[in-house]
């Protein structure tokens, strides 16, 4: 594809799916209904935070209707899982929330006996101020669509979020992900160890902005160590924008089953950074692979730094080609192999790179030098770095920092350069 028509294409991309992803619709009045484990009771109406509810078998065997709010108190944990099974609509979605006082913890929901902490299975929900943690598999699955979390968190689970198969349209945005490193599959041999995933999609047009996703990574018996900030697997037009991940093994991973796919997902402006030896800032695949090819993934103006010694930057591999994988104005700074292709190779330019090696061919605008990063952990550009003016015109607006990227001449990475 010529540069002036990917640019057309991705401007186009971003235009219609909006950058930074939507905003919830100003909810319809409904009734709200108050969770408070310790001063609660079942019998009560719930709908004054004087006679609230009590348990989670008490909210997810009730009804609610197109505008509810159900907020649970702050500082208080609820063991068991919660499912939300109604929907809302577009002009009143449902909501769950927090309430009484703003400094204690949120709202926290799961334990080990549960399997989700945090099932929704309608649609049109908007979950907000909640921690879903220590559950066997997911903090929040979502299978339903045009849902959204928003400043919730989730740890110590197999995977912080799922968006399950069929699920599409949901939104996740302003929220932490951290420690969720348990394996759901870890048995010797078989290649098949699954886990430790900060979000894992499986469903389409899905948004993922302005995250902050940690400690994804977790022992395997088949490879060591495993885990993802992000994987895609069978997951079409996703994006994952705007995000800072600390210390994943893997920043994202794409991959389909049979008769599945997992094309046109996008990646853009996000900063990845880890101290460990061994990781990857994006694997995916072509045809000659059990779970490829995946087509169409685009990585844009990504900010990375894994200064260990056995990192990789991208990894295109199993019939690599341009219709596998576009890179543009990436800054990427690893100890190890700065990138991988086979094949035809991937369609990389306007790239910044620093590594003890390569094995792809750079674009002609592409470079190999020292970013001048502040640090390891802070992928701000210091003046005189390669990758100010390096970039290619992307469609976006402002940068990860808020900072707004010039229509000509943006620089390459995650964050323009400020003097």
């Amino acid at each position: 594809m010529s540069a002036q028509k990917w640019v057309s294409a991705l401007v186009c991309l971003v235009a219609m799916a909006g950058i930074g992803g939507t905003t919830p619709a100003t909810a319809a009045a409904g009734t709200t209904y108050y969770v408070d484990v310790r001063a609660g009771e079942d019998g009560n109406d719930g709908t004054s935070a004087d006679a609230p509810w009590r348990t989670l078998d008490k909210v997810n065997d009730a009804e609610f209707a197109p505008g509810d709010t159900v907020a649970f108190r702050r500082g208080q944990e609820w063991d068991g899982a919660l499912r939300l099974s109604d929907s809302g609509t577009a002009a009143a979605p449902i909501t769950v929330t927090a309430y009484g006082d703003d400094q204690a913890a949120p709202p926290a929901i799961g334990g080990p006996a549960a399997t989700e902490c945090v099932l929704i299975v309608g649609s049109r929900w908007h979950l907000t101020g909640l921690r879903a943690t220590g559950c066997a598999w997911s903090g929040f699955e979502i299978r339903g669509s045009h849902n959204t979390l928003a400043d919730v968190h989730a740890d110590a689970n197999a995977a912080g979020v799922v968006i399950g198969d069929g699920a599409a349209f949901n939104t996740i945005r302003n929220s932490t992900f951290a420690d969720n490193n348990k394996m759901s599959v870890n048995t010797p041999g078989g290649s098949d160890d699954s886990g430790a995933f900060g979000i894992l999609i499986n469903g389409d047009d899905n948004t993922v902005t302005r995250n902050v996703i940690t400690g994804s990574r977790a022992e395997s018996h088949d490879y060591g160590y495993d885990g993802a900030a992000v994987e895609i697997f069978d997951g079409d037009r996703n994006r994952v924008e705007y995000t800072i991940a600390r210390d994943n093994l893997t920043f994202a991973e794409l991959g389909r089953g049979p008769g599945a796919t997992a094309d046109g997902n996008l990646f853009a402006y996000n900063a990845v950074t880890s101290r460990h030896e061994g990781g990857a800032f994006l694997v995916t695949r072509g045809a000659e692979d059990v779970n490829g090819p995946v087509r169409g993934t685009t990585a844009v103006n990504n900010s990375v730094s894994l200064p260990g010694q056995d990192t990789e930057g991208w990894v295109c591999y199993a019939g690599c080609g341009p219709d596998i994988l576009t890179l543009r104005s990436n800054v990427v700074s690893v100890g190890g192999q700065t990138g991988f292709e086979d094949g035809e190779g991937a369609d990389e330019d306007h790239g910044i790179y620093q590594g003890s090696r390569s094995r792809f061919e750079p674009g002609p605008h592409s470079r190999h030098a020292d970013p001048l990063f502040v640090s390891d952990t802070d992928l701000r550009l210091r003046a005189g770095s390669p990758a100010i003016g390096a970039g290619a015109p992307a469609g976006y607006t402002f940068d990860l920092a808020g900072r707004p990227v010039p229509a000509t001449g943006p620089d390459a990475g995650a964050y323009q350069f400020q003097p």
